[in-house]
């Protein structure tokens, strides 16, 4: 099998899990808070983030972190896992699964913007335009199917799920200025997270009496499928590709395929919105997609 080809399967390997994630998500919540079911998520990530290391034979490079390493790690750690992923699965809990995912994809725009202060990059008025075309795109999917009557949705969800792409954002322009090996600094990240959400769990008496087994189930697939294995699908994907562009477009696909999960398994009717304000979304990042790649 050539690389091409090879690349193509585990690109669509890693999107097709992300596409069950929005209903992962809701499945655990439905049972545990969003600390326990974040820690257990995170506990698990590290441990399949350990054997990738493991089986790559790079855990020489873990060994080889210096202080300035960990200190960097416990940065990132602080951003993704534990404050990006709190916002996002409170918005979660109080927004339909179909309405949460697309608001959250608004951050290539918003790095552009943050770029700015933290990079001094220049924006232009397609900047702009782009902003716009996607916000259009958030309050389409808001709306929850009524467009023309304003506050139908949560609003504090919408600010939450909306609000977290400002972090992934930050997250995204400070990993890129880290230039050790991508595996190395994900364990590290969620294993500086994972002490952050035992100790606030811990602190703050949330872990529950008993665990119910489906919301354990639910939490380690997503550790396993959002946080852990998908990354190496993906990170796989982009080294075998010719060129990247092609096999990173193909990410789109994952916000349309996971209405069907849903749909089917949640049993959330589809709003027309839906669709149409991630079309607007991903146009407005479309046409930002030249300044995105310069960062």
């Amino acid at each position: 099998m050539d690389k091409i080809r090879k690349s193509y399967i585990y690109a669509l390997l890693a999107i097709f899990f992300w596409s069950t994630i929005p209903t992962a998500f809701k499945l655990a919540l439905s049972e545990l808070g969003v600390m326990p079911m974040l820690t257990i998520a995170s506990l698990t990530s590290c441990l399949i983030l350990f054997i990738i290391l493991t089986t790559d034979g790079k855990i020489t490079l873990l060994r080889l972190s210096t202080p300035r390493d960990l200190l960097n790690s416990a940065i990132l750690g602080l951003v993704n896992p534990f404050l990006y992923y709190i916002i996002l699965l409170n918005a979660y809990r109080l927004l339909p699964a179909q309405v949460a995912q697309p608001l959250n994809m608004i951050w290539p725009i918003i790095l552009v913007f943050l770029s700015v202060p933290l990079l001094k990059q220049k924006i232009g008025l397609k900047s702009f335009v782009a902003l716009f075309i996607s916000f259009a795109g958030v309050y389409i999917i808001s709306s929850q199917g009524k467009p023309f009557h304003p506050g139908n949705a949560d609003l504090k969800g919408v600010l939450l799920a909306t609000g977290s792409s400002f972090f992934w954002a930050f997250y995204f322009i400070l990993n890129m200025r880290d230039r050790r090996d991508e595996a190395v600094k994900l364990f590290l990240n969620f294993l500086f997270g994972s002490i952050y959400l035992i100790s606030a769990t811990a602190i703050f008496g949330l872990w529950p009496v008993v665990v119910p087994t489906g919301g354990f189930i639910a939490s380690v697939y997503i550790g396993l499928f959002e946080m852990g294995i998908t990354f190496y699908f993906w990170l796989k994907a982009l080294q075998l590709a010719k060129t990247t562009d092609k096999v990173s477009n193909l990410v789109y696909l994952a916000p349309f395929i996971s209405l069907i999960f849903v749909h089917f398994i949640l049993h959330e009717p589809v709003f027309y919105t839906t669709p149409a304000g991630l079309l607007l979304i991903i146009s407005g990042i479309f046409m930002q997609n030249r300044k995105f790649k310069e960062l």
